[in-house]
Protein backbone atom coordinates (compact mmCIF):
# COMPACT_ATOMS: atom_id res chain seq x y z
CA UNK A 1 0.00 0.00 0.00
CA UNK A 2 2.95 2.48 0.74
CA UNK A 3 4.80 1.49 -2.10
CA UNK A 4 1.32 2.46 -4.62
CA UNK A 5 1.01 5.84 -2.64
CA UNK A 6 4.81 6.76 -3.30
CA UNK A 7 3.98 5.35 -7.14
CA UNK A 8 1.22 7.81 -7.57
CA UNK A 9 2.40 11.15 -6.13
CA UNK A 10 6.07 10.94 -7.83
CA UNK A 11 4.73 12.10 -11.22
CA UNK A 12 2.64 15.21 -9.67
CA UNK A 13 6.07 16.07 -7.98
CA UNK A 14 8.11 15.73 -11.32
CA UNK A 15 5.13 18.30 -12.85
CA UNK A 16 4.98 20.72 -10.04
CA UNK A 17 8.85 21.35 -9.55
CA UNK A 18 11.03 22.76 -12.40
CA UNK A 19 14.03 20.21 -13.29
CA UNK A 20 17.49 22.11 -13.91
CA UNK A 21 16.76 22.43 -17.68
CA UNK A 22 13.78 24.35 -17.14
CA UNK A 23 15.55 26.96 -14.77
CA UNK A 24 18.23 27.14 -17.07
CA UNK A 25 16.05 27.14 -19.91
CA UNK A 26 14.96 31.30 -18.69
CA UNK A 27 17.64 32.94 -17.99
CA UNK A 28 17.64 36.16 -14.98
CA UNK A 29 18.32 39.54 -16.55
CA UNK A 30 21.80 40.90 -16.16
CA UNK A 31 20.95 44.56 -15.85
CA UNK A 32 17.78 45.97 -14.41
CA UNK A 33 19.23 49.91 -13.94
CA UNK A 34 16.58 52.16 -15.45
CA UNK A 35 18.46 52.33 -18.40
CA UNK A 36 18.37 48.94 -19.35
CA UNK A 37 14.72 48.90 -18.66
CA UNK A 38 13.79 52.26 -20.48
CA UNK A 39 15.72 50.51 -23.59
CA UNK A 40 13.75 46.78 -23.11
CA UNK A 41 10.56 48.49 -23.00
CA UNK A 42 7.75 48.37 -25.35
CA UNK A 43 7.54 51.35 -27.91
CA UNK A 44 4.75 52.89 -26.52
CA UNK A 45 6.10 52.92 -22.90
CA UNK A 46 9.12 54.31 -24.56
CA UNK A 47 7.15 57.29 -25.77
CA UNK A 48 5.31 57.72 -22.48
CA UNK A 49 8.98 57.91 -20.77
CA UNK A 50 10.16 60.66 -23.66
CA UNK A 51 6.86 62.48 -22.98
CA UNK A 52 6.88 63.09 -19.05
CA UNK A 53 10.93 63.41 -19.55
CA UNK A 54 10.19 66.53 -21.43
CA UNK A 55 6.80 67.68 -19.32
CA UNK A 56 10.05 67.50 -16.25
CA UNK A 57 12.30 69.34 -18.65
CA UNK A 58 9.30 71.75 -19.26
CA UNK A 59 8.95 72.56 -15.50
CA UNK A 60 12.21 72.89 -14.25
CA UNK A 61 12.62 75.53 -17.27
CA UNK A 62 9.78 77.22 -16.43
CA UNK A 63 10.54 77.54 -12.74
CA UNK A 64 13.73 79.14 -13.32
CA UNK A 65 12.71 81.86 -15.82
CA UNK A 66 9.43 82.61 -13.81
CA UNK A 67 11.46 82.84 -10.45
CA UNK A 68 14.14 85.42 -12.52
CA UNK A 69 10.99 86.73 -14.13
CA UNK A 70 9.29 87.52 -10.56
CA UNK A 71 12.31 88.95 -8.52
CA UNK A 72 13.29 91.46 -10.90
CA UNK A 73 9.46 92.60 -10.96
CA UNK A 74 9.21 92.57 -7.22
CA UNK A 75 12.61 94.33 -6.62
CA UNK A 76 11.44 96.88 -9.45
CA UNK A 77 7.56 97.24 -8.14
CA UNK A 78 9.14 97.69 -4.62
CA UNK A 79 10.83 100.64 -5.34
CA UNK A 80 8.23 102.72 -7.38
CA UNK A 81 5.94 102.10 -4.15
CA UNK A 82 8.56 102.85 -2.04
CA UNK A 83 9.60 106.43 -3.94
CA UNK A 84 5.48 106.90 -4.02
CA UNK A 85 4.69 106.69 -0.57
CA UNK A 86 7.68 109.44 -0.04
CA UNK A 87 5.31 111.73 -2.64
CA UNK A 88 2.99 114.69 -2.22
CA UNK A 89 1.66 115.45 -5.32
CA UNK A 90 1.34 113.14 -8.54
CA UNK A 91 2.95 116.05 -10.19
CA UNK A 92 6.09 114.70 -8.17
CA UNK A 93 5.74 111.87 -10.16
CA UNK A 94 5.24 113.04 -13.43
CA UNK A 95 8.18 115.33 -13.26
CA UNK A 96 10.50 112.18 -11.94
CA UNK A 97 12.70 110.61 -14.76
CA UNK A 98 11.63 107.33 -12.72
CA UNK A 99 8.22 107.64 -12.25
CA UNK A 100 6.54 108.93 -15.07
CA UNK A 101 6.90 106.15 -17.20
CA UNK A 102 5.51 103.49 -14.62
CA UNK A 103 2.54 101.80 -15.96
CA UNK A 104 0.13 103.42 -13.29
CA UNK A 105 1.29 107.16 -12.93
CA UNK A 106 0.41 106.99 -17.11
CA UNK A 107 -2.79 105.65 -16.69
CA UNK A 108 -3.57 108.02 -13.57
CA UNK A 109 -2.18 111.30 -16.29
CA UNK A 110 -4.11 110.03 -18.61
CA UNK A 111 -7.18 109.81 -17.27
CA UNK A 112 -6.80 112.83 -15.55
CA UNK A 113 -6.39 114.67 -19.36
CA UNK A 114 -9.24 113.01 -20.48
CA UNK A 115 -11.38 114.04 -17.52
CA UNK A 116 -9.66 117.91 -17.81
CA UNK A 117 -13.70 119.20 -18.33
CA UNK A 118 -15.01 117.19 -15.53
CA UNK A 119 -12.00 118.48 -12.43
CA UNK A 120 -15.77 119.66 -10.56
CA UNK A 121 -16.47 115.91 -10.36
CA UNK A 122 -13.51 115.03 -8.32
CA UNK A 123 -15.38 111.25 -7.15
CA UNK A 124 -16.20 110.12 -10.38
CA UNK A 125 -12.24 110.93 -11.56
CA UNK A 126 -11.17 108.81 -8.91
CA UNK A 127 -13.71 105.63 -10.05
CA UNK A 128 -12.30 106.10 -13.49
CA UNK A 129 -8.95 105.58 -12.19
CA UNK A 130 -9.67 103.21 -9.63
CA UNK A 131 -11.15 100.94 -12.71
CA UNK A 132 -8.13 101.94 -14.82
CA UNK A 133 -5.36 100.67 -12.03
CA UNK A 134 -7.56 96.82 -11.60
CA UNK A 135 -7.46 96.68 -15.40
CA UNK A 136 -4.12 97.32 -15.22
CA UNK A 137 -3.65 94.79 -12.36
CA UNK A 138 -5.69 92.36 -14.39
CA UNK A 139 -3.22 92.48 -17.06
CA UNK A 140 -0.19 91.74 -14.56
CA UNK A 141 -1.70 89.07 -13.16
CA UNK A 142 -2.39 87.89 -16.64
CA UNK A 143 1.11 88.20 -17.63
CA UNK A 144 2.63 86.93 -14.64
CA UNK A 145 0.59 83.70 -14.92
CA UNK A 146 1.70 82.65 -18.20
CA UNK A 147 3.78 79.75 -18.23
CA UNK A 148 2.48 78.88 -14.85
CA UNK A 149 -0.66 77.27 -16.06
CA UNK A 150 1.09 74.76 -17.83
CA UNK A 151 2.65 73.21 -14.60
CA UNK A 152 -0.82 73.11 -13.49
CA UNK A 153 -1.43 71.09 -15.99
CA UNK A 154 1.41 69.03 -16.05
CA UNK A 155 0.78 68.53 -12.72
CA UNK A 156 -3.04 66.82 -12.96
CA UNK A 157 -1.96 64.73 -16.01
CA UNK A 158 1.32 63.19 -15.83
CA UNK A 159 0.81 60.82 -13.37
CA UNK A 160 -2.19 59.46 -15.50
CA UNK A 161 0.19 59.53 -18.38
CA UNK A 162 2.51 57.43 -16.31
CA UNK A 163 0.05 55.17 -15.50
CA UNK A 164 -1.52 54.70 -18.87
CA UNK A 165 2.31 53.52 -19.45
CA UNK A 166 2.61 51.19 -16.60
CA UNK A 167 -1.06 49.41 -17.41
CA UNK A 168 0.16 48.97 -21.06
CA UNK A 169 3.72 47.36 -19.69
CA UNK A 170 1.76 45.37 -17.52
CA UNK A 171 -0.60 44.43 -20.27
CA UNK A 172 2.14 43.02 -22.39
CA UNK A 173 3.64 41.25 -19.86
CA UNK A 174 0.68 39.17 -19.16
CA UNK A 175 0.34 38.42 -22.46
CA UNK A 176 3.93 37.27 -22.74
CA UNK A 177 3.34 34.91 -20.18
CA UNK A 178 0.42 33.30 -22.20
CA UNK A 179 2.91 32.97 -24.91
CA UNK A 180 5.94 31.64 -23.23
CA UNK A 181 3.40 29.73 -21.19
CA UNK A 182 5.27 30.13 -17.79
CA UNK A 183 5.21 32.50 -14.65
CA UNK A 184 8.47 32.05 -13.78
CA UNK A 185 9.86 35.60 -12.33
CA UNK A 186 12.15 36.15 -14.68
CA UNK A 187 10.10 36.10 -17.30
CA UNK A 188 7.19 38.33 -15.61
CA UNK A 189 9.54 40.64 -13.46
CA UNK A 190 11.58 42.73 -15.55
CA UNK A 191 8.12 43.57 -18.11
CA UNK A 192 6.82 44.55 -15.19
CA UNK A 193 9.41 47.01 -13.88
CA UNK A 194 9.70 48.64 -17.04
CA UNK A 195 6.10 49.20 -16.19
CA UNK A 196 6.11 50.29 -12.99
CA UNK A 197 9.01 52.96 -14.33
CA UNK A 198 6.18 54.73 -16.52
CA UNK A 199 4.71 55.56 -13.05
CA UNK A 200 7.62 57.03 -10.88
CA UNK A 201 8.66 58.82 -14.05
CA UNK A 202 5.19 60.05 -14.06
CA UNK A 203 5.63 61.41 -10.53
CA UNK A 204 8.87 62.54 -10.81
CA UNK A 205 7.37 65.21 -13.28
CA UNK A 206 3.98 65.37 -11.82
CA UNK A 207 5.28 66.02 -8.00
CA UNK A 208 7.92 69.28 -8.73
CA UNK A 209 5.05 71.00 -10.57
CA UNK A 210 2.83 71.22 -8.32
CA UNK A 211 5.00 72.55 -5.80
CA UNK A 212 6.15 74.73 -8.07
CA UNK A 213 2.64 76.20 -9.28
CA UNK A 214 1.89 76.61 -5.48
CA UNK A 215 4.86 78.42 -5.16
CA UNK A 216 4.32 81.09 -7.84
CA UNK A 217 0.54 81.13 -7.45
CA UNK A 218 1.70 82.99 -3.89
CA UNK A 219 4.27 84.87 -5.39
CA UNK A 220 2.22 86.08 -8.17
CA UNK A 221 -0.45 86.70 -5.02
CA UNK A 222 2.33 88.65 -3.25
CA UNK A 223 3.11 90.43 -6.51
CA UNK A 224 -0.63 91.42 -7.09
CA UNK A 225 -0.72 92.92 -3.62
CA UNK A 226 2.35 95.58 -4.16
CA UNK A 227 1.07 96.27 -7.21
CA UNK A 228 -2.17 97.07 -5.71
CA UNK A 229 -0.18 98.88 -3.22
CA UNK A 230 1.55 101.26 -5.61
CA UNK A 231 -2.16 101.86 -7.16
CA UNK A 232 -3.71 102.55 -3.83
CA UNK A 233 -0.28 105.75 -3.13
CA UNK A 234 -1.03 106.91 -6.49
CA UNK A 235 -4.79 107.47 -5.92
CA UNK A 236 -4.23 109.24 -2.78
CA UNK A 237 -1.70 111.47 -4.78
CA UNK A 238 -4.61 112.19 -6.99
CA UNK A 239 -7.31 112.88 -4.01
CA UNK A 240 -5.18 115.59 -2.37
CA UNK A 241 -4.54 117.45 -5.84
CA UNK A 242 -8.25 117.45 -6.59
CA UNK A 243 -8.42 118.41 -3.08
CA UNK A 244 -5.96 121.00 -3.38
CA UNK A 245 -7.41 122.17 -6.71
CA UNK A 246 -3.49 121.73 -8.68
CA UNK A 247 -5.49 119.00 -11.09
CA UNK A 248 -6.00 121.88 -13.12
CA UNK A 249 -2.51 122.55 -13.20
CA UNK A 250 -1.25 119.45 -13.57
CA UNK A 251 -3.72 118.85 -16.67
CA UNK A 252 -2.38 122.22 -17.89
CA UNK A 253 1.13 121.18 -17.97
CA UNK A 254 -0.12 117.37 -19.17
Amino acid sequence: MTAHKHLTFLPIAAVLLPTPAMAAAVPLPSDLSVGAMFVQADWLVKLVMIGLALASLATWTIFVAKLIELRKANRSEAQVHEQLSSLRSLRDAALDGNLAFTPLVREALAELKLSADAISDPEGIKERIVSRFQRHEARVARSMTRGVNVLATIGAVAPFVGLFGTVWGIMNSFIGIAEKQTTNLAVVAPGIAEALLATAIGLVAAIPAVVIYNHFSRQIAAHRAIVSDSAAAILRLVSRDLSRGQAVTLVKEG
